[in-house]
């Protein structure tokens, strides 16, 4: 075992002495293409939030949804190469057979104004600025069988944790110091 402290989001995904449940991502293929790459070369099963026949191009810049199993490459490479740079959020849940399913709910949102938009809850400055303005309910529909939504804070530079305590948004925050290694 290294004295080296391990990467926060490495602490709020998987911590010491305890099995989480199960680990995921959704990755936003249209914020760099080489999270398509890194996708490919993890050879871990993926799926994207939009359904149906879609173009290869729109495919590859949608969400992925992305199981993580603790110490695979992908995890390591999205620390590299993507953290800092907004390439998606994670997430811990005991449920996920419907995962997917419930993610996808949340892909289209009716604004106030009763219009239907595109709602980007996978882009952690979007899952930061959204979750603290949301009602109990609110929280209670968008995290379902979520336990805590995990991102990376303002050019990576912090972790942010959320979950639900008595009904009301919980939030950590956990600093990243300099040259704090991955893996």
């Amino acid at each position: 075992m290294s004295d080296e402290p391990r990467h926060p989001l490495l602490q709020a995904l998987w911590p010491e002495g305890v099995r989480p449940p199960s680990v995921w991502a959704v990755l936003d293929g249209a914020r760099d293409p080489g999270i398509h790459l890194a996708l490919i070369e993890s050879r871990l099963e993926y799926r994207s939030l939009y359904s149906g026949r879609i173009p290869r191009e729109l495919d590859r810049a949608s969400p992925q949804l992305v199981e993580l199993p603790a110490g695979h490459r992908l995890v390591t490479r999205l620390l590299d190469v993507g953290w800092g740079k907004s390439w998606g959020v994670f997430l811990v849940t005991d449920e996920p057979d419907n995962l997917r399913h419930h993610l996808r709910r949340w892909l289209r949102v009716r604004g106030e104004d009763g219009r239907r938009y595109l709602f980007r809850f996978y882009d952690p400055r979007v899952l930061r600025a959204w979750l603290p303005t949301c009602t109990p309910d609110e929280l209670a529909r968008f995290f379902g069988p979520v336990q805590r939504f995990i991102c990376e804070g303002s050019g990576g530079r912090s972790v942010w944790e959320y979950g639900i305590e008595r009904g009301v948004l919980a939030t950590r925050q956990r600093g990243v110091p300099s040259a704090v290694p991955s893996a």
